[in-house]
Protein backbone atom coordinates (compact mmCIF):
# COMPACT_ATOMS: atom_id res chain seq x y z
CA UNK A 1 0.00 0.00 0.00
CA UNK A 2 1.42 3.36 -1.04
CA UNK A 3 2.31 5.74 1.74
CA UNK A 4 0.49 9.05 1.82
CA UNK A 5 1.96 12.35 3.01
CA UNK A 6 -0.96 13.24 5.23
CA UNK A 7 0.30 16.75 5.83
CA UNK A 8 0.12 17.73 2.16
CA UNK A 9 -2.61 20.17 1.06
CA UNK A 10 -4.10 20.43 -2.46
CA UNK A 11 -2.52 22.96 -4.83
CA UNK A 12 -3.79 26.45 -4.09
CA UNK A 13 -5.20 25.49 -0.67
CA UNK A 14 -3.28 26.96 2.26
CA UNK A 15 -3.38 27.03 6.02
CA UNK A 16 -2.68 30.30 7.83
CA UNK A 17 -0.29 30.23 10.78
CA UNK A 18 0.48 32.73 13.51
CA UNK A 19 1.42 35.57 13.34
CA UNK A 20 -0.08 36.01 9.82
CA UNK A 21 -3.44 34.80 11.12
CA UNK A 22 -3.34 37.53 13.77
CA UNK A 23 -2.64 40.20 11.13
CA UNK A 24 -5.46 38.94 8.91
CA UNK A 25 -7.94 38.85 11.78
CA UNK A 26 -6.93 42.31 12.99
CA UNK A 27 -7.42 43.73 9.49
CA UNK A 28 -10.76 41.94 9.13
CA UNK A 29 -12.02 43.51 12.33
CA UNK A 30 -10.79 46.96 11.34
CA UNK A 31 -12.42 46.76 7.90
CA UNK A 32 -15.73 45.47 9.24
CA UNK A 33 -15.73 48.28 11.79
CA UNK A 34 -15.17 50.71 8.92
CA UNK A 35 -18.05 49.18 6.95
CA UNK A 36 -20.23 49.54 10.05
CA UNK A 37 -19.25 53.20 10.27
CA UNK A 38 -20.54 53.70 6.72
CA UNK A 39 -23.88 52.07 7.57
CA UNK A 40 -23.19 48.61 6.09
CA UNK A 41 -24.67 45.67 8.01
CA UNK A 42 -22.83 42.36 8.30
CA UNK A 43 -24.36 39.18 6.88
CA UNK A 44 -22.97 35.63 7.08
CA UNK A 45 -23.79 33.31 4.20
CA UNK A 46 -23.58 29.48 4.03
CA UNK A 47 -20.47 27.79 2.66
CA UNK A 48 -22.54 25.35 0.60
CA UNK A 49 -26.02 25.52 -0.93
CA UNK A 50 -28.07 24.33 -3.88
CA UNK A 51 -26.37 25.06 -7.18
CA UNK A 52 -29.37 26.78 -8.79
CA UNK A 53 -29.34 29.48 -6.15
CA UNK A 54 -25.56 29.77 -5.92
CA UNK A 55 -25.05 30.43 -9.64
CA UNK A 56 -28.09 32.62 -10.32
CA UNK A 57 -27.15 35.48 -12.63
CA UNK A 58 -23.45 34.79 -12.20
CA UNK A 59 -22.53 33.46 -15.65
CA UNK A 60 -20.32 30.66 -16.94
CA UNK A 61 -17.10 31.90 -15.34
CA UNK A 62 -18.42 31.34 -11.82
CA UNK A 63 -19.91 28.01 -12.84
CA UNK A 64 -16.48 26.74 -13.89
CA UNK A 65 -14.91 27.91 -10.62
CA UNK A 66 -17.51 26.24 -8.38
CA UNK A 67 -16.84 22.93 -6.63
CA UNK A 68 -19.92 20.74 -7.07
CA UNK A 69 -21.14 17.93 -4.82
CA UNK A 70 -24.34 15.92 -4.38
CA UNK A 71 -26.33 16.41 -1.20
CA UNK A 72 -26.73 12.89 0.26
CA UNK A 73 -29.94 13.95 2.01
CA UNK A 74 -31.88 15.41 -0.93
CA UNK A 75 -29.97 14.02 -3.91
CA UNK A 76 -29.73 17.54 -5.36
CA UNK A 77 -26.56 19.10 -6.69
CA UNK A 78 -24.87 21.59 -4.39
CA UNK A 79 -21.89 23.87 -4.67
CA UNK A 80 -19.31 25.39 -2.35
CA UNK A 81 -19.51 29.17 -2.66
CA UNK A 82 -16.94 30.62 -5.06
CA UNK A 83 -18.36 34.14 -4.74
CA UNK A 84 -20.41 35.56 -1.88
CA UNK A 85 -22.03 38.36 -3.90
CA UNK A 86 -24.91 36.29 -5.39
CA UNK A 87 -25.72 35.00 -1.92
CA UNK A 88 -25.95 38.51 -0.53
CA UNK A 89 -28.16 39.52 -3.47
CA UNK A 90 -30.53 36.70 -2.53
CA UNK A 91 -30.62 37.90 1.09
CA UNK A 92 -31.55 41.41 -0.03
CA UNK A 93 -34.17 40.34 -2.56
CA UNK A 94 -35.79 37.38 -0.87
CA UNK A 95 -35.01 37.32 2.85
CA UNK A 96 -34.80 40.94 3.97
CA UNK A 97 -37.18 42.40 1.37
CA UNK A 98 -36.61 45.95 2.56
CA UNK A 99 -37.88 48.99 0.76
CA UNK A 100 -35.39 51.65 -0.24
CA UNK A 101 -31.59 51.41 -0.15
CA UNK A 102 -30.00 48.55 1.78
CA UNK A 103 -26.30 48.32 2.66
CA UNK A 104 -24.83 44.89 3.39
CA UNK A 105 -21.26 43.61 3.89
CA UNK A 106 -19.53 40.28 4.41
CA UNK A 107 -16.21 38.58 5.09
CA UNK A 108 -15.67 34.87 4.58
CA UNK A 109 -13.62 32.19 2.86
CA UNK A 110 -14.60 31.00 -0.62
CA UNK A 111 -13.40 28.00 -2.61
CA UNK A 112 -12.41 27.94 -6.29
CA UNK A 113 -12.20 24.76 -8.36
CA UNK A 114 -9.71 26.58 -10.58
CA UNK A 115 -7.54 29.58 -9.63
CA UNK A 116 -8.07 32.81 -11.53
CA UNK A 117 -4.32 32.88 -12.18
CA UNK A 118 -1.45 30.48 -11.50
CA UNK A 119 -0.19 32.51 -8.54
CA UNK A 120 -3.59 33.02 -6.92
CA UNK A 121 -4.96 30.98 -4.03
CA UNK A 122 -7.99 28.75 -4.54
CA UNK A 123 -9.18 29.56 -1.03
CA UNK A 124 -9.23 33.37 -0.72
CA UNK A 125 -10.98 35.24 2.07
CA UNK A 126 -13.52 37.39 0.26
CA UNK A 127 -14.37 40.74 1.78
CA UNK A 128 -16.92 43.10 0.27
CA UNK A 129 -19.82 45.51 0.49
CA UNK A 130 -23.01 45.80 -1.57
CA UNK A 131 -25.53 48.64 -1.92
CA UNK A 132 -29.03 47.68 -3.11
CA UNK A 133 -32.06 49.71 -4.09
CA UNK A 134 -30.43 52.76 -5.69
CA UNK A 135 -29.58 53.07 -9.40
CA UNK A 136 -27.83 56.45 -9.24
CA UNK A 137 -24.21 57.32 -9.90
CA UNK A 138 -24.10 58.51 -6.27
CA UNK A 139 -24.45 54.87 -5.14
CA UNK A 140 -21.58 53.81 -7.42
CA UNK A 141 -19.46 56.67 -6.10
CA UNK A 142 -20.16 55.61 -2.51
CA UNK A 143 -19.12 52.01 -3.16
CA UNK A 144 -15.95 53.01 -5.01
CA UNK A 145 -15.08 55.47 -2.25
CA UNK A 146 -15.57 52.77 0.39
CA UNK A 147 -13.32 50.44 -1.61
CA UNK A 148 -10.56 53.05 -1.76
CA UNK A 149 -10.93 53.83 1.95
CA UNK A 150 -10.64 50.10 2.67
CA UNK A 151 -7.39 49.88 0.71
CA UNK A 152 -6.11 52.93 2.57
CA UNK A 153 -7.05 51.42 5.93
CA UNK A 154 -5.12 48.27 5.00
CA UNK A 155 -2.08 50.38 4.13
CA UNK A 156 -2.04 49.57 0.41
CA UNK A 157 0.02 52.26 -1.33
CA UNK A 158 0.18 53.63 -4.90
CA UNK A 159 -3.33 52.57 -5.91
CA UNK A 160 -4.52 53.18 -9.50
CA UNK A 161 -8.17 53.06 -10.52
CA UNK A 162 -9.57 51.66 -13.78
CA UNK A 163 -13.17 52.47 -14.74
CA UNK A 164 -15.44 51.45 -17.59
CA UNK A 165 -19.12 50.97 -18.37
CA UNK A 166 -20.47 47.81 -19.98
CA UNK A 167 -23.68 49.63 -20.93
CA UNK A 168 -21.83 51.43 -23.72
CA UNK A 169 -20.95 48.24 -25.58
CA UNK A 170 -24.35 46.69 -24.86
CA UNK A 171 -26.16 49.65 -26.42
CA UNK A 172 -23.89 49.78 -29.48
CA UNK A 173 -24.13 46.00 -30.00
CA UNK A 174 -27.93 46.26 -29.84
CA UNK A 175 -27.88 49.16 -32.31
CA UNK A 176 -25.77 47.04 -34.68
CA UNK A 177 -28.24 44.17 -34.40
CA UNK A 178 -25.51 41.66 -33.53
CA UNK A 179 -26.70 38.14 -32.73
CA UNK A 180 -25.33 36.25 -29.74
CA UNK A 181 -22.37 34.65 -31.50
CA UNK A 182 -21.30 37.84 -33.30
CA UNK A 183 -21.63 39.87 -30.11
CA UNK A 184 -19.45 37.37 -28.25
CA UNK A 185 -16.79 37.37 -30.98
CA UNK A 186 -16.58 41.14 -30.95
CA UNK A 187 -16.56 41.15 -27.16
CA UNK A 188 -13.57 38.78 -27.10
CA UNK A 189 -11.66 40.87 -29.64
CA UNK A 190 -12.30 44.08 -27.67
CA UNK A 191 -11.00 42.48 -24.47
CA UNK A 192 -7.77 41.55 -26.20
CA UNK A 193 -7.52 44.98 -27.84
CA UNK A 194 -7.19 43.08 -31.12
CA UNK A 195 -7.71 46.08 -33.41
CA UNK A 196 -7.49 44.16 -36.68
CA UNK A 197 -10.07 41.63 -35.51
CA UNK A 198 -12.41 44.37 -34.31
CA UNK A 199 -12.13 46.10 -37.70
CA UNK A 200 -12.79 42.84 -39.58
CA UNK A 201 -15.79 41.89 -37.43
CA UNK A 202 -17.39 45.33 -37.79
CA UNK A 203 -16.74 45.71 -41.53
CA UNK A 204 -20.23 44.50 -42.62
CA UNK A 205 -22.01 46.97 -40.31
CA UNK A 206 -23.45 50.38 -41.32
CA UNK A 207 -20.70 52.98 -41.31
CA UNK A 208 -21.96 55.01 -38.35
CA UNK A 209 -22.28 52.14 -35.88
CA UNK A 210 -19.13 50.52 -37.30
CA UNK A 211 -17.03 53.57 -36.47
CA UNK A 212 -18.47 53.86 -32.96
CA UNK A 213 -17.71 50.23 -32.16
CA UNK A 214 -14.19 50.61 -33.53
CA UNK A 215 -13.70 53.70 -31.39
CA UNK A 216 -14.02 51.61 -28.23
CA UNK A 217 -10.57 50.14 -28.88
CA UNK A 218 -9.02 53.60 -28.67
CA UNK A 219 -11.15 55.27 -26.03
CA UNK A 220 -8.86 54.67 -23.09
CA UNK A 221 -6.80 57.03 -20.97
CA UNK A 222 -7.37 59.81 -18.44
CA UNK A 223 -10.51 61.89 -17.88
CA UNK A 224 -10.04 63.50 -21.28
CA UNK A 225 -11.27 60.22 -22.78
CA UNK A 226 -14.79 60.98 -21.58
CA UNK A 227 -14.90 64.28 -23.49
CA UNK A 228 -13.48 62.56 -26.58
CA UNK A 229 -16.11 59.82 -26.26
CA UNK A 230 -18.85 62.46 -26.31
CA UNK A 231 -17.58 63.47 -29.76
CA UNK A 232 -16.89 60.05 -31.25
CA UNK A 233 -20.09 58.47 -29.89
CA UNK A 234 -22.33 61.47 -30.57
CA UNK A 235 -24.68 59.41 -32.74
CA UNK A 236 -25.04 56.66 -30.15
CA UNK A 237 -28.33 55.84 -28.39
CA UNK A 238 -29.38 57.72 -25.27
CA UNK A 239 -28.18 54.81 -23.11
CA UNK A 240 -24.59 55.54 -24.20
CA UNK A 241 -24.91 59.22 -23.34
CA UNK A 242 -26.38 58.30 -19.96
CA UNK A 243 -23.46 55.92 -19.33
CA UNK A 244 -20.96 58.64 -20.15
CA UNK A 245 -22.82 60.99 -17.83
CA UNK A 246 -22.51 58.46 -15.00
CA UNK A 247 -18.78 58.08 -15.61
CA UNK A 248 -18.33 61.86 -15.69
CA UNK A 249 -20.18 62.23 -12.40
CA UNK A 250 -18.17 59.48 -10.74
CA UNK A 251 -14.90 60.87 -12.11
CA UNK A 252 -15.65 64.32 -10.68
CA UNK A 253 -16.52 62.84 -7.30
CA UNK A 254 -13.40 60.67 -7.13
CA UNK A 255 -11.15 63.53 -8.23
CA UNK A 256 -12.54 65.67 -5.41
CA UNK A 257 -12.32 62.97 -2.74
CA UNK A 258 -9.10 61.22 -3.80
CA UNK A 259 -7.06 63.72 -5.84
CA UNK A 260 -3.89 61.63 -5.35
CA UNK A 261 -5.29 58.51 -7.05
CA UNK A 262 -4.78 58.25 -10.85
CA UNK A 263 -7.96 57.48 -12.78
CA UNK A 264 -7.84 55.49 -16.01
CA UNK A 265 -10.90 55.03 -18.22
CA UNK A 266 -11.30 52.24 -20.75
CA UNK A 267 -14.61 52.22 -22.61
CA UNK A 268 -13.72 48.91 -24.25
CA UNK A 269 -13.11 47.25 -20.88
CA UNK A 270 -15.95 44.78 -20.35
CA UNK A 271 -14.84 43.10 -17.12
CA UNK A 272 -17.70 40.94 -15.87
CA UNK A 273 -19.74 41.69 -19.01
CA UNK A 274 -22.12 38.76 -18.53
CA UNK A 275 -22.69 39.74 -14.92
CA UNK A 276 -22.44 43.51 -14.67
CA UNK A 277 -24.88 45.97 -16.20
CA UNK A 278 -23.28 49.38 -15.76
CA UNK A 279 -20.15 50.94 -14.27
CA UNK A 280 -17.25 48.50 -13.68
CA UNK A 281 -14.12 49.37 -11.75
CA UNK A 282 -10.93 47.84 -10.40
CA UNK A 283 -7.97 48.90 -8.27
CA UNK A 284 -4.41 48.04 -9.26
CA UNK A 285 -0.94 48.53 -7.81
CA UNK A 286 2.27 48.64 -9.88
CA UNK A 287 4.02 45.32 -10.38
CA UNK A 288 0.95 43.18 -9.88
CA UNK A 289 -0.84 41.93 -12.99
CA UNK A 290 -4.22 41.29 -11.36
CA UNK A 291 -6.57 43.76 -9.73
CA UNK A 292 -6.48 43.82 -5.93
CA UNK A 293 -10.12 44.93 -5.58
CA UNK A 294 -12.93 45.15 -8.13
CA UNK A 295 -16.64 45.64 -8.54
CA UNK A 296 -19.40 47.28 -10.48
CA UNK A 297 -23.11 47.62 -11.00
CA UNK A 298 -25.17 44.45 -11.45
CA UNK A 299 -28.80 45.59 -11.51
CA UNK A 300 -31.74 43.19 -11.41
CA UNK A 301 -29.83 40.10 -10.26
CA UNK A 302 -32.51 39.79 -7.58
CA UNK A 303 -35.18 39.12 -10.23
CA UNK A 304 -34.48 35.38 -10.05
CA UNK A 305 -35.09 35.55 -6.31
CA UNK A 306 -38.44 37.25 -6.76
CA UNK A 307 -37.56 40.95 -6.74
CA UNK A 308 -35.41 42.93 -9.16
CA UNK A 309 -33.27 45.53 -7.40
CA UNK A 310 -30.57 47.97 -8.52
CA UNK A 311 -27.24 46.81 -7.08
CA UNK A 312 -23.64 47.92 -6.94
CA UNK A 313 -20.73 46.63 -4.88
CA UNK A 314 -17.09 45.62 -4.62
CA UNK A 315 -15.01 42.76 -3.26
CA UNK A 316 -11.39 42.03 -2.46
CA UNK A 317 -9.25 39.26 -0.97
CA UNK A 318 -8.39 39.95 2.65
CA UNK A 319 -5.13 38.00 2.46
CA UNK A 320 -4.01 40.08 -0.51
CA UNK A 321 -4.71 43.28 1.40
CA UNK A 322 -2.62 42.09 4.33
CA UNK A 323 0.21 40.93 2.07
CA UNK A 324 0.32 44.24 0.17
CA UNK A 325 -0.53 46.56 3.03
CA UNK A 326 1.83 48.62 5.12
CA UNK A 327 -0.44 48.58 8.13
CA UNK A 328 1.04 48.51 11.59
CA UNK A 329 1.98 45.02 12.74
CA UNK A 330 -0.16 43.38 15.38
CA UNK A 331 1.55 43.95 18.71
CA UNK A 332 0.78 41.16 21.12
CA UNK A 333 0.88 42.28 24.74
CA UNK A 334 3.14 40.13 26.86
CA UNK A 335 1.32 37.35 28.66
CA UNK A 336 1.07 36.55 32.34
CA UNK A 337 2.15 33.09 33.55
CA UNK A 338 0.08 31.31 36.16
CA UNK A 339 1.28 28.23 38.07
CA UNK A 340 -0.78 25.06 38.06
CA UNK A 341 -2.97 25.25 41.17
CA UNK A 342 -6.50 24.49 42.37
CA UNK A 343 -6.54 27.56 44.60
CA UNK A 344 -9.91 29.32 44.20
CA UNK A 345 -8.30 32.68 44.96
CA UNK A 346 -5.87 32.15 42.07
CA UNK A 347 -8.74 31.33 39.70
CA UNK A 348 -10.57 34.51 40.78
CA UNK A 349 -7.44 36.55 40.11
CA UNK A 350 -7.02 34.96 36.66
CA UNK A 351 -10.63 35.72 35.75
CA UNK A 352 -10.21 39.34 36.82
CA UNK A 353 -7.08 39.78 34.69
CA UNK A 354 -8.69 38.19 31.63
CA UNK A 355 -11.73 40.40 32.15
CA UNK A 356 -9.37 43.39 31.87
CA UNK A 357 -8.23 42.10 28.50
CA UNK A 358 -4.93 40.70 29.75
CA UNK A 359 -3.49 37.51 28.24
CA UNK A 360 -3.09 34.85 30.93
CA UNK A 361 -1.56 31.40 30.35
CA UNK A 362 -1.80 28.68 32.97
CA UNK A 363 0.98 26.13 33.36
CA UNK A 364 0.40 22.48 32.59
CA UNK A 365 2.03 19.62 34.51
CA UNK A 366 5.82 19.75 34.25
CA UNK A 367 6.01 23.30 32.93
CA UNK A 368 8.16 25.94 34.61
CA UNK A 369 9.64 29.35 33.94
CA UNK A 370 11.37 28.31 30.73
CA UNK A 371 7.98 27.34 29.32
CA UNK A 372 6.62 30.69 30.45
CA UNK A 373 9.27 32.57 28.47
CA UNK A 374 8.66 30.38 25.42
CA UNK A 375 4.98 31.37 25.58
CA UNK A 376 5.85 35.08 25.53
CA UNK A 377 5.23 35.78 29.22
CA UNK A 378 7.03 38.62 31.01
CA UNK A 379 5.32 38.33 34.39
CA UNK A 380 3.67 35.74 36.58
CA UNK A 381 1.29 35.38 39.48
CA UNK A 382 3.10 34.33 42.64
CA UNK A 383 1.73 33.60 46.10
CA UNK A 384 3.31 35.99 48.60
CA UNK A 385 2.13 36.40 52.17
CA UNK A 386 -1.02 34.50 51.30
CA UNK A 387 -1.91 36.82 48.39
CA UNK A 388 -1.49 36.16 44.66
CA UNK A 389 0.67 38.99 43.32
CA UNK A 390 1.80 39.96 39.82
CA UNK A 391 5.61 39.96 39.66
CA UNK A 392 8.19 40.26 36.92
CA UNK A 393 9.44 37.07 35.30
CA UNK A 394 13.22 37.18 35.70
Amino acid sequence: MATVDRWLLPDGIEEILPPEAARIEATRRQVLDQFHGWGYELVITPHVEYLESLLTGAGQDLDLRTFKVVDPKSGRQMGFRADITPQVARIDAHTLRREGPSRLCYAGSVLHAWPQALSISRSPIQLGAELYGDASAAADLEVISLMLETLDLAGVADVHMDLGHVGIYRALAALAGLDGAAEQQLFDALQRKATEEVFALTEPLPSQVREMLRALVELCGGREVLALARQRLAAAPAAVRDALGSLESIAAGLAARFPQIPLYFDLGELRGYHYHTGVVFAAFVPGLGQSIAQGGRYDDIGADFGRARPATGFSTDLRTLVALGESRPVVESAAIWVPLSDDAALWACVRELRGQGRRVIQALPGQGRESARACGCDSLLELRDGVWQLVSLN
